[in-house]
């Protein structure tokens, strides 16, 4: 589930390292002040066997923002999306925005014009076609073709060979981590957009937006598409929007 906020804003840019970043900080900020033992648990230990954590953002969207090379455009009415396969996550998300007038996202004010919970599609067929607007991060072993490790931080594209592999695990362990039914695969890479590297942390994670398309379970699909695709979800990445 989602939670779609429509804002305005008379700021006409934002840095590119404020395009992501603000995302988290809002969220576990919105978690402490509705619901501190929920985003304490969340923030320090993750949630299942893995530690992973249930939320997801996107980047703030502004359709009719004058678009200029070199920059990241907002201005006019826009809207800004929230998002965990937890109802009661996504319930306190929703309460806590529809409690504030404006949202700081990186010094830029969003004004709240309204707060609404999405619900995701059914994928009744067990099938789904996602596309991400907001880059997909992945790492992989960092072992070269001979099997030695030639890195740490091994940051995978999609395009690379150990993509598939660590992606479809990704996608298997949260639904372990919900308790879904885990028989989620990825069957086709359709799409891949052009490289881009976020700082929302500590250094840059660098990926590619993609389109894929899965089979599974509907209640894992919805799950998937309300949480984000690949790693750091809830720093911004990942973010499934058709």
């Amino acid at each position: 589930m989602r939670v779609r906020v429509e804002v305005s804003t008379t700021a006409t840019e934002l840095p590119w390292p404020k395009v992501l970043a603000p995302g988290r900080s809002l969220i576990y900020d919105l978690l402490a002040r509705e619901a501190p033992a929920v985003g304490r648990q969340l923030h320090a230990a993750g949630a299942g066997p893995y530690g992973m954590v249930p939320l997801g953002h996107g980047a703030p969207v502004f359709p009719r923002a004058a678009k200029a090379k070199g920059r990241y455009a907002v201005g006019g009415r826009g809207q800004v999306e929230l998002g965990s396969p937890l109802f009661e996550v996504v319930n306190v998300l929703a309460q806590g925005v529809k409690r504030r007038e404006l949202l700081d996202w990186g010094g830029a004010a969003f004004r709240v014009l309204s707060v609404a919970i999405v619900e995701p599609p059914s994928f009744a067929s067990g099938r789904a076609r996602f596309r991400t607007t907001t880059p997909v991060v992945m790492k992989g072993t960092g072992r070269d073709e001979t099997g030695a490790r030639s890195t740490r931080q091994a940051w995978l594209l999609p395009a690379d060979t150990e993509f598939p592999v660590f992606f479809q695990r990704n996608l298997r362990r949260k639904a372990e981590t919900l308790g879904l039914d885990p028989e989620v695969s990825l069957t086709r890479i359709s799409w891949i957009g052009a490289k881009r590297s976020f700082s929302v942390g500590h250094g840059l994670k660098p990926g590619a937006p993609v389109e894929v398309e899965l089979t599974g379970p509907p209640e894992t699909l919805q799950a998937i598409w309300s949480w984000g695709l690949g790693q750091a979800n809830a720093a911004g990445f990942g973010w499934v929007t058709a």
